[in-house]
C-alpha cells in the first residue's frame, strides 16, 4: 500500500515538473544573462535567430543537444504566432521549467519593444523630415525583396506536392482578388489537406521517413496543472481588457485593437510574414487604421531592430492609434496602442507553449495532423506572395499602376534579393546599405 501511495507521489512530482528531459546543470543566473543578451544580438528575422540559437545553445554552450533543438524548433512551426520567439520560450521551459521559459521568452522580445517604440515615435513625429525620409526611401525596397525571399523559401519548404501549389495559388487569388478573410483561408486549406490525404493520398500525403519521435511514449501532464494555466492566462487577458473598457470604452480604438490582436495571434500559421499578411489586409483595407505606405515603412524599421519580426505589429498598433486619436494624448495614446499590440501577440506564445507542447510531441506522428498542416503551410505560401505584390506595387509604382514606376525602388529590390539569395549577405547589412542609398539618392536628388 505505502509502495502505491509512494509510486503515485513520484508520478505527480513527475508531472508537476513538466517531464524535464535535460539535466539541470545549467545555472539559472547563467540563462538569465544570456537570454537578456540574446535579446539584443538577435537581429535577421526568423532565420537567423534560430541559426543564432543553435549556434549558442547546440554547438557553443551545449546546454541543448540537435536532436532536442530539432524536436523542440518541430513543435513550434506547428503553432501560430513567432516561431523564433517560442522555439526561445521553449527551450526556456525545458532548461528551468516554467520560470526559465518566462523569463527566455520575454527577453527575447523586451529590448525590441523600446527601440521600436522610439523609432516608431520618430517616424511618426518626423517623418517628413529630409534625412527621414530619405533613409526610408532605401528601407522600403530592400522589404521588397525580403519579402519575395520569404515567398521562395517557404515555398520550397511547403510545395511538397503539386496538390500544395494548386492550395497556394487558390490562396493568393482569394486573398488577392476577392479579399477572403486569412482565417477562412486557414481553416479551407486545413479541411483540404485532411480530405486529401484520406481521399487522395498519392496526390496529398506527406508522411515523413522518421513520424515517430522521441518521447511521445513517455509524456505526463497534469490536468490540474493544465487548468492552472489556462485559469492564469484568461485572469491576464481579462484583467488588461477589463481596465481598457473602464477607462476608454468598448468602442475605443484601443478596445478593438486589444481583441484583433488577440484574435491574430490564434489564427495567424505560418511565422510572422503570414501574420503581417492576415494584419495588413485588415488594418490597411478593412479599418483603414494605416496606409499601405506606412504597412511597409513598419516592415523596414522592424527589420532594422533585434527581436521577432513580428515586432511591426507593435508599430501598427502605435500608428493607428496616432492616425485616429479619438480624444486621447497623441503619443500616450500611440505608445499604449503599441504595448497593446505587443502584449496580445505574446501572451498566447506563452500558452502555447506551457499548455499544449506536450500533447503536440504525442499528435507529431499522426499523418492526418501532417496532411492538415501541409495544407495550411502552402495556403501560407499564397497569402504571403500577396503581400509581396501589394508592398512591391506600393512601393515601385508610388502613382498607381502605369508606365511610370520608380526606377531606384526596382533597382534596388532587385539588387537586395540578389544579395539575399544568391551572396546569403545578412539582411540587416542590406537593410542598412538601402537606407544609406536611399539617403544619398534624396540628398542628391533633392
Amino acid at each position: 500500500m505505502s509502495n502505491s501511495s509512494e509510486n503515485e507521489k513520484t508520478n505527480l512530482q513527475e508531472s508537476e515538473t513538466d517531464n524535464l528531459p535535460l539535466s539541470p546543470a545549467v545555472p539559472f543566473k547563467e540563462a538569465f544573462r544570456f537570454w537578456l543578451k540574446l535579446g539584443f544580438i538577435s537581429f535577421g528575422g526568423p532565420a537567423g535567430q534560430i541559426s543564432l540559437m543553435h549556434r549558442e545553445l547546440v554547438e557553443k554552450r551545449k546546454w541543448i543537444d540537435e536532436e532536442r533543438f530539432l524536436h523542440a524548433l518541430n513543435f513550434c512551426m506547428l503553432l501560430p504566432g513567432p516561431e523564433a520567439q517560442q522555439l526561445a520560450t521553449y527551450i526556456g521551459w525545458l532548461l528551468h521549467r516554467t520560470l526559465g521559459g518566462i523569463v527566455a521568452g520575454v527577453f527575447f522580445v523586451l529590448p525590441s519593444v523600446f527601440f521600436l517604440l522610439t523609432l516608431s515615435y520618430i517616424y511618426a513625429a518626423y517623418g517628413n523630415v529630409k534625412w527621414v525620409a530619405g533613409v526610408l526611401v532605401g528601407f522600403k525596397p530592400v522589404v521588397v525583396a525580403i519579402v519575395v525571399e520569404a515567398v521562395v523559401k517557404i515555398g520550397k519548404r511547403a510545395i511538397k506536392r503539386n496538390a500544395h501549389l494548386v492550395i497556394a495559388v487558390l490562396s493568393f487569388f482569394a486573398i488577392y482578388f476577392f479579399h477572403v478573410p486569412f482565417p477562412l483561408i486557414v481553416l479551407a486549406a486545413a479541411l483540404t489537406g485532411l480530405a486529401g490525404a484520406k481521399f487522395f493520398p498519392d496526390l496529398f500525403s506527406t508522411k515523413q521517413e522518421n513520424n515517430r519521435q522521441q518521447g511521445t511514449d513517455d509524456v505526463q501532464t497534469s490536468i490540474k496543472r493544465v487548468f492552472k494555466i489556462i485559469l492564469v492566462f484568461i485572469v491576464l487577458w481579462l484583467l488588461p481588457f477589463a481596465l481598457l473598457v473602464y477607462f476608454l470604452g468598448s468602442s475605443n480604438l484601443h478596445s478593438q485593437l486589444y481583441l484583433f490582436f488577440s484574435k491574430a495571434a490564434f489564427v495567424t500559421f505560418g511565422g510572422a510574414y503570414a501574420v503581417l499578411a492576415y494584419v495588413n489586409q485588415a488594418a490597411v483595407n478593412s479599418y483603414g487604421w494605416i496606409t499601405k505606405t506606412q504597412a511597409v515603412d513598419g516592415l523596414a524599421l522592424a527589420e532594422t531592430t533585434p527581436g521577432p519580426l513580428i515586432m511591426v505589429l507593435q508599430f501598427i498598433g502605435f500608428m493607428a492609434v496616432w492616425n485616429n486619436t479619438q480624444g486621447v494624448n497623441q503619443t500616450a495614446g500611440a505608445v499604449l496602442g503599441g504595448l497593446i499590440t505587443t502584449f496580445t501577440t505574446f501572451l498566447p506564445s506563452f500558452f502555447f507553449i506551457f499548455v499544449g507542447a506536450p500533447y503536440i510531441e504525442a499528435l507529431r506522428g499522426k499523418q492526418s495532423l501532417n496532411s492538415a498542416l501541409s495544407g495550411i503551410t502552402a495556403a501560407v505560401v499564397g497569402v504571403i506572395l500577396n503581400l509581396a505584390l501589394v508592398f512591391g506595387l506600393t512601393v515601385i509604382f508610388p502613382n498607381g499602376f502605369s508606365i511610370n514606376f520608380d526606377w531606384f525602388a526596382l533597382s534596388l529590390s532587385i539588387a537586395a534579393f540578389v544579395a539575399l539569395v544568391r551572396f546569403k549577405i545578412d539582411v540587416l547589412i542590406v537593410v542598412l546599405v538601402g537606407g544609406l542609398l536611399g539617403l544619398i539618392k534624396t540628398l542628391i536628388v533633392t
